[in-house]
């Protein structure tokens, strides 16, 4: 089972996706002609506890579906008609024992969708067929897999889904690494893939950890780690869907050039989230300026691209390591993001996922493992 972690600093370098890029690892500087907030100045405070609904929702289907058994990334998108589209990476398949442990020889593919209709009932969708599922983008002749960034809109109801390309250097467990990034775009009814086009690659930074839409531009976030620091970095495209052309934020303006991209934020995940509120923006993030860090927390800005506040904590996973609630110290929290789209005013939805070193027993000895949860965030702006 191939997996990336979220480690920091030099570790982070050898455990996770992203190349090395040679920059010092400071924010961005102030952007210009992007308006000022008052959310910036004010104090950001927040109280979290378990979305027991979702996640109950999730066990039950993974236990009993017969079909979607666990994942991560865990992105989320409205598909009409009051459904929403749960896209993960990594996914097993098939069924879970009674005594919650998966089967060693479950169905195993790079990427699936779980879609959750209007009351509740889900249904996985997958490629290939029933006999031989295949992730909803397949690996390539070669070997090539894909792990999935976060899906945005594409024109004529399609669905776009940045894409992460992989390969293995050798027979280890991290014997593996980014090539490409890429584009899929799928059918907006059956989610299946109709195309996939390269998107830049030139830097080594990895886009795709996050798409915001605003208006008529799409801004999408990319992670690299530079001085051995997972940053944040921007682009966006104008119109309709991220297949055309892009820009970067340079850190005064928008460049046509991948090279001229700076990072705008330190100490991110692989995935993370940026969405309005207030009048401004509120990053959710997995904390990696430690390693194997358990905090959520946020920050906020007046602009996309920044300058970001300095974090506040929003919760503790409780799952990490051998003094976690599996008491095991293989186990590890990461990729924390909200879903804005199932925002209610102050009250947030963030997700994070759950996953093992041990990746030959425990995801089988316990299937809840490899499973995302779900936290309610209710947060206040005072001052």
């Amino acid at each position: 089972m191939r997996r990336r972690t979220i480690t920091a600093g030099l570790a982070a370098a050898a455990l996770c996706t992203g190349a090395l890029v040679a920059a010092a690892p400071a924010a961005a500087a102030a952007p210009t002609g992007t308006g000022q907030c008052h959310l910036v100045d004010r104090t950001l405070t927040a109280t979290a506890s378990v979305n027991q609904t979702l996640t109950s929702q999730f066990t039950t289907y993974g236990n009993t579906g017969g079909a979607w058994t666990g994942g991560d990334s865990t992105f989320s998108m409205p598909l009409g008609k009051g459904s929403t589209g749960w896209f993960f990476s990594d996914s097993f398949l098939g069924t879970v024992n009674p005594d919650g442990s998966r089967p060693k020889d479950s169905p195993f593919v790079n990427n699936s969708v779980v879609v959750q209709g209007k009351h509740g009932a889900m249904t996985t969708i997958t490629g290939g067929t029933a006999a031989d599922p295949a992730g909803i983008i397949p690996p390539e002749p070669d070997g090539r897999w894909y792990w999935i960034g976060d899906p945005t809109p594409g024109p004529d109801g399609t669905v776009q889904v940045p894409l992460l390309q992989f390969a293995r250097t050798g027979s280890g467990q991290w014997d593996f690494a980014w090539t490409a990034n890429r584009l899929a775009t799928l059918d907006g009814d059956t989610l299946q893939l109709e195309s996939i086009v390269d998107r830049p690659s030139t830097t080594g930074i990895n886009w795709g950890s996050w798409t915001l839409e605003e208006g008529g531009t799409t801004y999408i976030y990319g992670i690299a780690d530079p001085g051995g620091v997972r940053s944040a970095y921007v682009a966006r495209a104008e119109g309709t869907g991220i297949a055309g052309a892009w820009t970067y934020w340079n850190g005064t303006g928008w460049s046509a050039q991948e090279t001229d991209a700076v990072p705008v934020v330190p100490y991110v995940a692989n995935e993370f989230s940026v969405a309005p509120y207030k009048d401004g923006y509120l990053l959710v993030t997995q904390d990696t300026s430690e390693l194997f860090s358990t905090r959520i927390v946020a920050r906020t800005s007046c602009s996309p691209v920044g300058p970001f506040t300095d974090p506040v904590e929003l919760y503790r996973t409780p799952e990490t390591g051998l003094f976690g609630s599996y008491g095991d110290a293989d186990v590890f929290t990461y990729n924390a993001h909200e879903h804005p789209n199932l925002r209610t005013g102050n009250r947030i939805l963030v997700s994070y996922n759950v996953n093992t070193f041990d990746n030959v027993g425990d995801v089988y000895d316990d299937a809840s493992i490899y499973r995302p949860r779900f936290i309610d965030v209710q947060l206040r702006v005072t001052g």
